[in-house]
């Protein structure tokens, strides 16, 4: 699978509200932070610096179980990887 390891059987469909990507998380929780903006925060320091917030801004869409976490890792890659579509 690509967001999730083989095997899983339950996890969240989120949607970042700062950037609008969607993507599939182990965490099941209201908010998390997203994946990508959360790779913009520089957490290299300075004496003088404060540590950066890191804001969670994406939202729980549904939480997936059973066979439909498979099928939403496969749709979700299908936008990035251009992957094969005949399972749909």
């Amino acid at each position: 699978m690509y967001y999730l390891p083989e095997g899983t059987t339950r996890c969240g469909f989120y949607e970042c509200k700062k950037c609008g990507k969607r993507f599939l998380d182990m965490k099941i929780m209201p908010v998390i932070a997203c994946p990508d903006c959360d790779l913009d925060v520089d957490m290299e320091i300075g004496p003088d610096e404060e540590m950066p917030d890191v804001n969670p801004t994406a939202q729980l869409l549904q939480v997936c179980e059973g066979e439909e976490v498979e099928k939403m890792d496969t749709l979700l890659s299908l936008a990035i990887t251009g992957g094969d579509y005949e399972w749909i």
